[in-house]
């Protein structure tokens, strides 16, 4: 399945996923796959399963947000800097 990242709590390493009008789907870190911890509007990837009446992503997996291979790329301008009068 996959889905965005709803809520995530760096103090609890854990948080849930959007599940659309169903509950939210727990995550925590030891389900993590390819990093340490999500951000909230991450998309990713997971197998969902049913633990006590709650759903709990397992194998969880950040998938690569920008289109370019999975190279990182810089939010900065590309542009070059022109010193200016700070009024």
């Amino acid at each position: 399945m996959q889905t965005v990242v709803k809520k995530w709590f760096r103090d609890k390493a854990s948080g849930f996923l959007d599940n659309g009008a169903g509950p939210d789907i727990k995550v925590t870190k030891d389900n993590l796959v390819n990093c340490g911890f999500l951000k909230v509007g991450a998309k990713v990837e997971f197998e969902c399963h049913e633990d006590n009446h709650q759903l709990i992503a397992k194998k969880v997996k950040l998938l690569q947000q920008n289109k370019s291979g999975g190279h990182h790329k810089s939010n900065r301008s590309t542009q070059p800097f022109r010193p200016g009068v700070m009024t």
